[in-house]
């Protein structure tokens, strides 16, 4: 393993951002009308190798061909090599724990093995060895999983079928899960809010076309027809939700729906990424509806309070892996000229590029892989499948706080905090 001189020290980034846990401070003594006992054996016995550890402890899970692997997001240590045949995507599940790897079968649920109990004004943090737990939630061909605020929502694109869950028991399975089925089978996405309010994307196999917006009982409370090829959501501040059109988006916020059009005829956005840090939301942005594969220099920031779009210019293209979220809400773009492009969302500003690997070429079939950002703990990590390596990047700074070369060729990105539990 590679280190800077920066990794002598964890960036006050990453350690002022270490927990979004309060109350889960070190075992200290707790005040007299707070729990004072210890968490027993049996409640902290959810893996056979479970070991306290001092605080909880990140992880990554790259996919490659042939499996997958788990390591700590803090050294880098590949901790589990999890063999698995097939394309597999991987998507956040939403407890902080576990992820939801698609296969063939469905949404498999892998329990990358961190997590924290909750005692009064106190806690207890463990680890165990990941695993792919067993658990699947059956798709004919799974899709979107979007994790909003403590509900999970799953997409299955061959039968219009939607289930959402409890973020917090996803690793049971499907039993008691909200669920119910768009008019068609589409290549589609839903969301729930806070209030039980779902807005699903509406199409059919041949052209997706809107959205509709479904209250906590099902029933239908608004609609829109105005997104041809939607594809793609995201949620900003206050709950704005955001869906991705040829034309624009179309923006769900405060029980309104409002269309948001690009400056051209054919503007298309289909891949968002939002944050509840701001009100804006970054997206790609292609204008040419007759290329194969466009490589855009320009990306979207779309302004869910005022419904405006801006678009920026970018000294490099990108690829739909490359849009990620900084802890201030700043807009993160990795172009294929290497460098993590820093945008201010209010203003459009490139404030910075900081170089982190080498010139790339996104590739023509979008399951290869390609360099890929993801943004944990307020740090960004950068893949390189060309070096087969992995980058630790302080998008506040540009600094590459930690490098490591990988023993497979990665291809998708994500992480864990560590979820939590109350006794």
């Amino acid at each position: 393993m590679t280190t800077t001189r920066a990794a002598l020290r964890r960036p006050t980034t990453l350690a002022a951002l270490a927990l979004p846990l309060a109350l889960l401070t070190a075992c200290a003594g707790s005040p007299a009308d707070a729990p004072t006992s210890e968490p027993s054996a049996s409640e902290v016995a959810e893996a056979s190798d479970a070991r306290e550890t001092a605080t909880l402890e990140p992880r990554l899970v790259l996919t490659y061909d042939g499996g997958l692997q788990v390591l700590d997001a803090t050294t880098l240590e590949t901790l589990a090599d999890l063999p698995l045949d097939g394309f597999n995507r991987i998507n956040e599940a939403g407890d902080g724990r576990h992820v939801l790897v698609t296969t063939k079968d469905g949404f498999t649920v892998l329990d990358t093995g961190v997590w924290a109990e909750a005692h009064g004004d106190h806690a207890h943090y463990y680890a165990a060895d990941p695993e792919l737990t067993g658990t699947t939630f059956t798709a004919e061909k799974p899709g979107h999983v979007v994790p909003h605020g403590e509900r999970t929502a799953l997409f299955d694109d061959g039968t219009g079928a939607v289930t959402v869950i409890d973020s917090e028991h996803v690793a049971d399975g499907p039993e008691g899960a909200r669920t119910f089925t768009t008019p068609s089978a589409h290549h589609g996405v839903a969301v729930e809010l806070e209030d039980g309010t779902v807005v699903v994307s509406e199409g059919t196999e041949d052209a997706r076309t809107g959205i509709r917006v479904l209250d906590a009982g099902g029933t239908e409370v608004d609609r829109s027809d105005a997104c041809p090829g939607v594809h793609g959501e995201a949620v900003a501040a206050d709950e704005a939700v955001v869906v991705g059109c040829q034309d624009g988006v179309l923006v769900y916020r405060a029980g309104t729906i409002t269309k948001v059009a690009s400056p051209d005829a054919y503007g298309r956005i289909g891949n968002q990424a939002g944050t509840e840090a701001s009100p804006v939301v970054l997206g790609d942005y292609k204008s040419d509806p007759d290329a194969e594969l466009e490589r855009p220099t320009r990306v979207s920031l779309v302004d869910t309070v005022a419904g405006t779009l801006q678009l920026v210019d970018l000294p490099a293209s990108y690829s739909f892996r490359s849009l990620a979220r900084g802890a201030d809400g700043s807009a993160l773009v990795l172009g294929t000229d290497g460098a993590l492009h820093v945008i201010d969302p209010l203003t459009g500003r490139l404030e910075r590029s900081a170089p982190v690997v080498g010139p790339w070429t996104e590739p023509d079939d979008w399951q290869q892989p390609r360099p890929t950002v993801r943004v944990l703990d307020g740090m960004a990590y950068v893949t390189d499948p060309e070096q087969r390596r992995l980058h630790v990047v302080d998008p506040a700074t540009g600094e590459i706080w930690k490098s490591v070369e990988l023993t497979i060729t990665p291809n998708e990105l994500t992480g864990v905090l560590g979820g939590t539990h109350s006794h």
